[in-house]
């Protein structure tokens, strides 16, 4: 009995790797073969004064909901709308400056066929997203993204998978090459998400996070150890050590002590000017903490001093207090 259920974990294990590989060498495949046609639909979508209208059906339909999505959360509104409903009136929601982005397989389903002819007496731009560059929706597309697939991830080579995979991917690709010639600030992408981590991520600033106060690590030049290690055991392993005007001057962090020990140094004959590392990575309280977590992960420190303009300590901004937010 264990025999077969170690066979069958093996068996599952193994599908489930020939579908991530089946599925990932397709998607090299097709980035490899993009061309013009997806700089054209790049370029339709950049130079549109509208909004973005994707339509699919079946599971096509579902990846161009999330596509749709993609698009509005990157800085370009679009909608998805289900071609049934398109001609049952909803096709009303077009107007006459939107792009529209049709998604299908087959390229040849009758209802997707119907609104394409409708759009394109209503002069609207069509970008198809197929596998099928023979469809009557390619002859009907102004551009056409081809996602001509070898074969799906299904072990019967019908389900879609590895097409729908495709196809949610070029959606992506087509929103965030967007995106970036457009140049979407951050701001911008903040309006959009005002709540939710991504919000919190990108509007919440260093003095938002940092502890300040007597939690503020702080000892003079001329302090002797024993006043340093107080000063770090009891506030996280790090302190700042400033001159006599409060100004910054250096940090001694537990790994600067571990390096002086290991290398026999009598320590407690040391003053912090003697220990600390000069010149620290400082960061000022409007800054975000996005950009304090960069410069922890650049700088592999799990700790700034925050300062003022006249590097005098304000604060203190921990990895482990980032963490909690939650954010990232």
């Amino acid at each position: 009995m264990k025999r077969q259920s170690k066979n069958l974990k093996k068996q599952i294990i193994d599908t489930g790797k020939e579908v991530f590989l089946k599925e990932g060498k397709e998607l090299l495949r097709i980035c490899d073969s993009l061309n013009d046609e997806f700089f054209k639909a790049v370029n339709l979508l950049l130079n549109s004064n509208g909004k973005i209208v994707v339509l699919g059906i079946g599971k096509s339909g579902l990846v161009g909901r999330k596509i749709a999505s993609t698009f509005t959360s990157t800085g370009t509104p679009s909608i998805f709308v289900h071609p049934a409903d398109a001609l049952h009136g909803d096709i009303g929601i077009v107007n006459k400056n939107d792009v529209s982005i049709i998604i299908s397989k087959s390229g040849e389903s009758d209802e997707i066929i119907k609104v394409a002819k409708i759009l394109c007496e209503k002069e609207i731009p069509i970008i198809c997203i197929t596998a099928n560059k023979n469809s009557l929706l390619s002859k009907l597309s102004d551009v056409r993204l081809i996602i001509n697939i070898n074969e799906e991830a299904c072990s019967m080579n019908i389900a879609p998978t590895t097409s729908s995979t495709a196809s949610l991917v070029m959606g992506d690709a087509l929103a965030i090459a967007l995106s970036k010639i457009k140049n979407i600030s951050k701001e911008k992408i903040l309006e959009i998400h005002p709540a939710g981590s991504i919000g919190r991520k990108l509007s919440l600033l260093v003095k938002d996070v940092m502890l300040t106060g007597s939690y503020v690590p702080i000892v003079r030049m001329d302090d002797d150890m024993k006043k340093v290690l107080t000063e770090m055991t009891s506030k996280r392993g790090i302190t700042s050590v400033v001159d006599k005007k409060g100004i910054l001057k250096g940090v001694i962090t537990d790994g600067d002590m571990r390096r002086y020990l290991e290398k026999g140094e009598e320590i407690f004959k040391l003053k912090a000017k003697d220990i600390m590392t000069k010149n620290p990575k400082t960061i000022n309280p409007e800054s975000s903490v996005e950009y304090a977590l960069n410069m922890m992960e650049r700088n592999r420190v799990s700790a700034l001093i925050v300062v003022d303009t006249k590097m005098i300590p304000k604060g203190i901004i921990h990895l482990h207090d980032i963490l909690q937010r939650g954010i990232f």
